[in-house]
């Protein structure tokens, strides 16, 4: 009996795992330095909450930022709620980690991205139209072989 190992499954849960570890120590300690979050999210997964106007701005992905002003910050094990200000507007959203497509600390250069099934389909797809172009090339067929011996001393 053969069973593959899931490594890329087992990839995204550990990440997501930093990302609550993360969240968790800015809910209680509050960001450190400069630090600061760019969090892109998939507005279609199941379990995200947002307003209807910012679902209607955003029917696929958004981005909020994690800087200067949010509140109510409350880690949970499947996602994070936060109020964030929208125009002078604060709005409470709720983000599970299966919904975080980046997240992105830029004050350190850390990023972390998620590929989504069609996401892998698509690369999968660019590298076979990738693979049969070269197949397709013309090979040149009067090549001069040099020997390495004209250039030894």
């Amino acid at each position: 009996m053969s069973q593959d190992i899931d490594y890329g499954t087992l990839m995204h849960t550990a990440m997501r795992g930093l990302i609550q570890k993360v969240l968790t120590n800015v809910s209680e300690n509050g960001l450190p330095g400069a630090h600061h979050f760019f969090i892109t999210f998939d507005t279609r997964q199941d379990g995200v909450e947002l307003a209807d106007w910012l679902r209607e701005r955003y029917p696929e992905e958004m981005t909020v930022v994690m800087q200067h002003w949010f509140e109510n910050l409350d880690v949970g094990d499947n996602g994070f709620a936060i109020t964030l200000n929208f125009g002078d507007a604060p709005e409470p959203l709720y983000i599970p980690y299966d919904a975080i497509k980046t997240f992105v600390d830029p004050s350190v250069e850390f990023g972390l991205r998620f590929e989504s099934p069609e996401d892998e389909e698509e690369v999968a797809t660019h590298i076979v139209e990738e693979s049969i172009e070269v197949e397709e090339t013309p090979v040149q067929q009067d090549a001069d072989v040099v020997s390495l011996d004209s250039f030894r001393k």
